[in-house]
């Protein structure tokens, strides 16, 4: 991904090693109160950081933006773009649209949106999260909103097969209490959120934070509000020629969980998978030739 198009908290993470000490103090400041931290003046953000003012404008200096108002101009554009409507991407798109067919224009941005999701994934992070999941001690519960909703349901029907105790909690529904009333600390909550983010996903978040879960959370690079209560957030490219956004490198990245979460179960999930089998014939649930 370019310095362009990163995110200015992607920013914050790529460049964190070449930062001074007070300069790191102040990026882990802005990133555990982002974006809130940077909409204050200068003089606000050094007080809460306990920094000087002179770090806040180097960093944003550092960082590319040529000062703290042009950070602080990057952070609203951040904050507009995750309030989009389909009609405005669309327009926005459609202007600048090179003379190429509709298939490869839409092919080379997904590409490009895979590439640069897998690219910014922390592999400690990612293995942490199928350990996470592959744990048997723990449930697994996933939800999501109105576009990512689906992901969540198709998540939840192959971790059914790799192992016992998960569950799909559906947006605005009445199994929310019922789940809530049988999580137990240290079960994990898996939530798609993506713009336009929806109240509901987050009332769930906090809800399920409150009974001792752990929240696994896939977002987009504009971040959900949920990331605060995350014990591990993967953010996906989301933008696409169209007036919706993709979510295909939200589904690699949802197969490529399931398949390391299989690796570590794999003695537990083949058992699993050949008595289900045995099922289906039994029920002759397939067709056959």
């Amino acid at each position: 991904m370019s310095a362009a198009t990163q995110s200015i908290e992607d920013r914050l993470r790529t460049g964190i090693e070449e930062m001074t000490r007070t300069e790191k103090q102040l990026a882990g400041h802005i990133l555990r109160h982002y974006p809130m931290a940077l909409l204050g003046s200068v003089a606000q953000l050094a007080r809460a950081a306990e920094v000087s003012s002179p770090t806040v404008v180097r960093l944003a200096q550092k960082m590319g933006y040529g000062g703290y108002p042009g950070l602080q101009q990057a952070v609203r554009d951040e904050l507009e773009a995750q309030l989009v409507s389909p009609l405005v991407k669309h327009d926005r798109w459609a202007g600048d649209a090179p003379d190429t067919h509709m298939i490869n224009r839409f092919a080379d941005t997904v590409l490009g949106n895979l590439q640069a999701t897998l690219k910014q994934i922390d592999h400690a992070e990612f293995d942490a999260t199928a350990a996470l999941m592959a744990d048997p001690k723990r449930r697994i519960f996933a939800t999501g909103g109105r576009v990512t909703g689906p992901i969540a349901a198709y998540f939840v029907a192959h971790m059914k097969v790799i192992r016992p105790g998960v569950e799909l909690l559906e947006p605005l529904s009445n199994s929310w209490p019922p789940a809530l009333l049988e999580m137990q600390k240290g079960d994990v909550l898996l939530v798609f959120d993506i713009r336009r983010y929806e109240s509901s996903v987050l009332q769930l978040v906090e809800m399920a934070v409150e009974q001792g879960a752990e929240v696994v959370l896939i977002t987009d690079p504009w971040v959900s509000p949920a990331a605060t209560h995350a014990r591990y957030r993967f953010s996906a490219q989301i933008e696409a020629p169209s007036a919706w956004d993709s979510t295909v490198a939200i589904q690699v990245l949802v197969e490529t969980l399931m398949a390391a979460i299989q690796s570590l179960t794999w003695e537990e999930t083949s058992a699993r998978m050949a008595r289900l089998e045995a099922l289906y014939d039994r029920a002759r649930f397939f067709r056959r030739k």
